[in-house]
């Protein structure tokens, strides 16, 4: 019998420049990069991976950079939005710290409205990265470690404040009864909703939450601006093949067991059109080819590209078509995010 999973392991959002975007991630909102690497299915891409010390699944957030790509633009079957858990009393900070770069600030709508602060109990501000990704921090008990990670001492988020990992994510599916039979067969559970905003709870720990919006939406046009997907957690490859064979019996669009190197995972659309991975918490069975997804010669932010072993023989020519980018090189990320606008 499989068993539930508890929680998101990753949510993966698709932006343009990749300095702007880790100054962003990593200066603005003091999250640490812990890998650049490359999209595996376009080398000429950077895979910016950002996290806990660690790199435990359920605080990871990443995003593919795609600087030539056309605006993307959120709609139905995607996300909406992502969510980061603060602490309980650390919105008046975020605020002011936002402000200070120039990070417009807004509470985080909901089906009551776009001023209304409270959803299901939740506090939260809504903000949108350089390519107007929506970000939200909402406040929660949630333990763990924060994401501390700045640049210098002086601009670390103090620990107070720092964001603790995933809280979780919405969603626009096409069909949200199909979608939430997928969550079912997951193992979320119903919890409440309020207007058209239906609330989906896993049992774990952490990153439990997926908010699903039964409401009028463009299409999804995927690009700069958009997630891409979320990922839940799963114990190991072997769980992966049960639920491949389960999902395919099913009738689901679903794709081969992937090795992503740090983790094995899986792709399935369900009846809403919704893109969900299944990803390994335990790492991919290749002894030190694959190492954990926090760089240990990092101190606070990965510095160098890096490869797995396959594409080490072609290392000279994808640095060659990646752009350079240093993180604190002067000025805040506002100011250049603006060339990515």
């Amino acid at each position: 019998m499989l068993s539930d999973t508890p929680g998101l392991h990753h949510v993966t959002g698709i932006v343009g420049d990749a300095g702007a975007h880790a100054a962003f991630y990593a200066e603005t909102l003091g999250l640490r990069l812990l890998r650049r690497t490359v999209n595996y299915e376009d080398l000429h891409q950077y895979h910016l991976y950002f996290g806990d010390a660690t790199g435990s699944p359920g605080s990871v957030f990443t995003v593919f950079s795609d600087p030539h790509g056309d605006p993307g633009r959120a709609g139905r079957p995607g996300y909406a939005a992502v969510a980061f858990a603060v602490p309980l009393g650390s919105l008046d900070y975020w605020r002011e710290r936002l402000a200070d770069r120039g990070v417009a600030v807004e509470d985080a709508p909901t089906s009551d409205g776009p001023a209304a602060a409270d959803r299901f109990g939740d506090r939260a501000l809504s903000v949108s990265d350089p390519s107007g990704t929506r970000i939200e921090l909402v406040e929660s008990d949630v333990d763990g470690d924060p994401w501390i990670g700045g640049v210098t001492d002086t601009d670390s988020v103090p620990e107070s404040a720092a964001i603790r990992g995933l809280y979780g994510v919405t969603a626009l599916p096409a069909d949200p009864y199909g979608t939430a039979s997928v969550l079912d067969t997951l193992g979320f559970e119903y919890e409440a909703e309020t207007g058209d905003r239906i609330r989906y709870r896993a049992p774990g720990d952490r990153a439990r939450v997926v908010d699903l919006l039964d409401r009028d939406a463009p299409y999804l046009r995927e690009g700069p601006g958009t997630l891409h997907h979320a990922a839940v957690r799963v114990p190991d490859r072997e769980a992966l093949l049960e639920w491949h064979d389960l999902f395919r019996d099913r009738g689901y669009d679903v794709s081969r067991v992937k090795d992503r190197h740090f983790f094995h995972s899986l792709y399935v659309r369900g009846p809403g059109g919704l893109l969900v991975e299944l990803a390994t918490e335990a790492p991919t069975p290749d002894g030190p080819q694959a190492p954990g997804l926090a760089d240990p010669d990092a101190s606070g932010h990965a510095t160098e590209l890096y490869l797995p072993p396959r594409f080490e023989e072609d290392r000279e020519l994808i640095e060659s078509q990646l752009p350079d980018f240093e993180l604190g090189s002067g000025g805040d990320a506002s100011d250049r995010a603006g060339a990515d606008r």
